[in-house]
């Protein structure tokens, strides 16, 4: 952790994500959290299925996560997210009732905090993941990371199935990749398919880095069909490309610094 001349640690914010399905429990959290000026409440969600889309989007170092919801639960939202194998932020699970400790520690959750939420052993929770925070060891961004230069050099076309027929496409009129479920998507000017390649860093390889950036770990994008730069949650980004439905891409919180620096933010 990064210290000042003294020794003592710089503040360091950590972001979070609130998850309930009862407005009154998600507000009275981000009260009791606006006293912990390290703690920026960068979004709240009301059902399972809206949380996990926010935890791939904002990629919060924590989640408040309400267990008894309808549809997706919290422990399911943690088990979903498990089953994609991505890194996770650490999960405190809130809730009114003292029997779900068992399956909190079955799921690996960080905390396990009852209703009504005190000042007291909220302080204590958030003590102990600042610690778990600046112990844990950094992962490089896959876009930062150095790739090999291909045999042969980047590839200037890319091949597309889509309608069982295969299309070339110029790499420069791809306008994004993005991957789900191990199927990677590639939408260009003129058409959207699926990529022969099994993982988005095969393609991110393959294609030139001066006009290709990974700018989260579920999307590439071609730098010269960014249409926006639309700021998001509390200092983060979205990019709006220069596709037909004028797609909205997550920018992660490590590329920020990237956006800001490439378009002098």
């Amino acid at each position: 952790m990064p210290t000042r001349g003294n020794g003592a640690p710089t503040a360091i914010t950590l972001t979070a994500l609130i998850v309930d399905d009862e407005a009154l429990a998600r507000d009275e959290l981000a009260y009791l959290l606006k006293d912990f000026p390290d703690i920026e409440v960068a979004a709240s969600a009301a059902n399972g299925l809206e949380a996990i889309d926010l935890i791939g989007n904002i990629e919060p170092d924590l989640v408040f996560l309400d267990v008894q919801m309808p549809g997706l639960d919290g422990l399911g939202v943690i088990r979903r997210l498990h089953e994609k194998d991505v890194p996770l932020p650490y999960f405190i699970l809130a809730t009114a009732f003292d029997n779900y400790a068992v399956e909190a520690f079955q799921v690996e959750a960080f905390d396990y905090l009852l209703k009504p939420v005190e000042k007291e052993r909220l302080a204590a929770t958030l003590d102990r993941a600042r610690r778990a925070l600046a112990a844990r060891p950094l992962r490089p961004d896959a876009s930062e990371t150095e790739l090999p230069r291909p045999p042969g050099g980047y590839k200037n076309k890319v091949l597309v199935r889509r309608d069982n027929r295969n299309w070339i496409v110029d790499a420069a009129d791809i306008v994004y990749a993005t991957i789900d479920d191990g199927i990677i998507t590639v939408v260009t000017t003129a058409l959207h398919g699926e990529s022969t390649y099994k993982t988005i860093e095969e393609l991110q390889t393959s294609l030139d880095p001066d006009m290709f950036w990974r700018v989260h770990r579920s999307w590439l994008v071609n730098i010269n069909r960014i249409r926006e730069v639309i700021p998001w949650f509390k200092s983060s980004f979205q990019l709006r490309m220069d596709d037909k439905k004028g797609t909205e891409v997550p920018v992660s919180r490590v590329q920020t610094k990237r956006l800001r620096s490439l378009f002098r933010l």
